[in-house]
């Protein structure tokens, strides 16, 4: 190739990848909704992954530290609620899941306070749990129970992978059914 063909190249190479960067960050920004939650839900085998993330006031009506002692009583009730995750998704009872793992994630939520200046007013939280099914082959939806547990919370963005499906659905109240066969 020669020297001027190289430098176009070159050239257009970096404004492609300028544009997929800001593409990508934009969408990360645009990603916080409130009202609106993203689930991804994986079947390998017999492990039943659920991941999620939320803005914090879909689910606690705030999105900062907590300021008083009621805040401070929502954000650990919350904590708690989230690690309850066999009430917050039920796979089909013939699969005989059991849950062996939450994980709650939200430096918000923690009891240190942040440095001055440094709050984050638009605070996430992220979970993740894994159940384990004796009888995955009977694994056909999961029961979402995250709208009677958070009345904030208006539309959930899912996502499934597995050996059976590969989708997207979206739950609005009052659906709360995520189908993992066609």
């Amino acid at each position: 190739m020669n020297k001027p063909l190289q430098t176009v190249a070159l050239g257009l190479a970096a404004c492609a990848t300028m544009l997929s960067v800001s593409s990508t960050a934009h969408a990360t920004e645009a990603a916080h909704v409130h009202g609106l939650m993203h689930l991804d839900i994986a079947v390998d085998k017999q492990l039943l992954t659920v991941q999620l993330e939320s803005p914090l006031d879909s689910l606690l009506g705030f999105e900062r530290r907590p300021r008083t002692p009621a805040e401070r009583q929502a954000a650990d009730a919350l904590g708690r609620q989230m690690n309850e995750g066999a009430a917050l998704f039920k796979p089909d009872a013939a699969a005989q899941c059991t849950l062996t793992k939450a994980r709650i994630e939200s430096a918000v939520l923690q009891p240190s306070a942040a440095p001055a200046g440094k709050e984050d007013e638009h605070a996430d939280l992220d979970a993740s749990y894994e159940f384990s099914c004796a009888l995955p082959d009977k694994l056909t939806s999961v029961e979402i129970g995250l709208f009677d547990a958070f009345k904030r919370l208006q539309k959930i963005e899912v996502q499934v992978a597995g050996a059976k499906l590969q989708s997207k659905q979206t739950l609005q109240r009052p659906d709360k059914v995520v189908k993992l066969t066609r």
